[in-house]
């Protein structure tokens, strides 16, 4: 789990309610922590993996077109949020392994190994889950751009420099106002802890207030996208607009449910260190919903990988394709290659599909006459009720906007 608290835990002079949330059932809260985050791991590599249906479906003589930012945003954002479960395995096992190394910790500078792993463990889970809040940030900013047609591919440079740029800066800085002046001898008290507490949770609190207003701005630019094609809003129009909507609700539902409990715990925490003895009979409801809290973070904060590639794509299946067979090209007769070459001269013959990585032609006509454009196909991509069916002029072959042939107009 992602919390100020691992840090201000690596202090040997750190502040009672640190202790109250560490020091109970430490094994049994270790071990949630890494059984959580190896299912957590195990499940957003296997929706990322490629997969029979998913994969690259066909090939055609037409050049692949790269996939929009926001496609390789959500990729960036499930790699941190893996790292991130990486961090918790680690710290967490050595936690279960090794008590003795862990208890050395509290010793006032003659150890220096164990607050060094401590810190290092603490900083590396703090930065990548940091990071997957600036991405989704910044893909709630992206789509809204795409949609508004002022967004290219190029944007996704601005976008690592503000993740990680802002990642690294608020990490280390707050690591440094909290082990000021020095690890061995942090200073105790609340108002040095304070800085370190502000720079973890800004971007989360931004993604919880910033996300929905993007959100909803692009949900209502889609509908109006939609109707100014021809002028009218038909049922196809308004079940893509709900399936964007949708689509945009389960990723803050994930988002809330993984993180809503670091913001109540922190509270709970901050308003004991508040009280002059935080042990008196009258506060222990208040310590029993820290505990519990606590615990429950520990479960969902290293599950948001895999939940939130659920909201983005759905389930993408068990059918894993992990070789990539080589096939030869036949030699064919001039002719023969002319009228290949015919065939898929169509613009709506390429389309690529890898978990999301919509890679097909800007614009391509649908049957009710209308172009599904890449700001379209971007807010709705990993969507099974969103397609549009498409008619291609000379082929035979009716697609649908994922590139699946759903039926044949003409068999032989």
């Amino acid at each position: 789990m992602a919390s100020p608290r691992l840090e201000t835990f690596c202090c040997p002079s750190r502040d009672p309610a640190t202790d109250l949330v560490l020091g109970f059932q430490p094994a049994f809260f270790n071990g949630m922590s890494a059984a959580s985050a190896g299912l957590g791991l195990l499940g957003t590599a296997a929706q990322l993996l490629p997969k029979r249906r998913l994969g690259y479906r066909r090939l055609s003589h037409s050049a692949l077109h790269k996939p929009a930012a926001s496609s390789r945003i959500l990729l960036f954002l499930s790699i941190c949020d893996m790292l991130g479960c990486v961090g918790i395995i680690i710290r967490s096992l050595v936690w279960l392994s090794f008590p003795d190394f862990v208890s050395k910790i509290s010793v006032n500078g003659t150890e220096t190994w164990p607050p060094a792993f401590c810190v290092a463990s603490a900083m590396w889970i703090q930065l990548f889950y940091s990071a997957t809040f600036w991405w989704l940030f910044c893909y709630a900013i992206d789509v809204y751009l795409i949609v508004k047609q002022s967004s290219g591919v190029s944007i996704l440079v601005l976008y690592h420099m503000m993740t990680w740029g802002l990642a690294i800066l608020l990490c280390v800085e707050g690591v440094a106002m909290l082990y000021y002046p020095s690890i061995s001898s942090c200073e105790k008290g609340l108002q040095h802890a304070i800085p370190h507490y502000v720079t973890t949770y800004t971007p989360l609190l931004l993604v919880l207030f910033a996300n929905p207003i993007l959100f909803s701005k692009t949900a209502a630019a889609v509908a109006g996208l939609l109707k100014g094609r021809q002028g009218i809003y038909t049922e196809n129009e308004r079940r893509l607009g709900t399936e964007v909507k949708l689509r945009f609700f389960k990723i803050l539902l994930v988002f809330i449910i993984c993180w809503l409990p670091n913001l109540i715990n922190e509270s709970l925490l901050f308003y004991l260190e508040l009280q002059p003895d935080m042990n008196v009979d009258g506060l222990k409801n208040v310590r029993n919903a820290a505990l519990i809290t606590w615990f429950i973070m520990s479960i969902l904060n290293p599950m948001q990988g895999f939940l939130s590639t659920l909201a983005f794509y759905g389930w993408t299946g068990c059918d894993f394709y992990l070789k990539f067979q080589r096939q030869e090209v036949p030699w064919e007769s001039p002719e023969t290659s002319a009228a290949a070459d015919n065939a898929f001269s169509s613009p709506a013959s390429t389309s690529v599909n890898y978990h999301g990585f919509r890679q097909q032609p800007s614009k391509v006509q649908t049957a009710n006459g209308y172009e599904n454009s890449d700001e379209l196909s971007v807010v709705s991509e990993g969507s099974e009720t969103s397609t549009f069916e498409l008619n291609m002029p000379r082929g035979e072959r009716d697609f649908s906007a994922d590139g699946d042939s759903v039926g044949s107009a003409e068999r032989a």
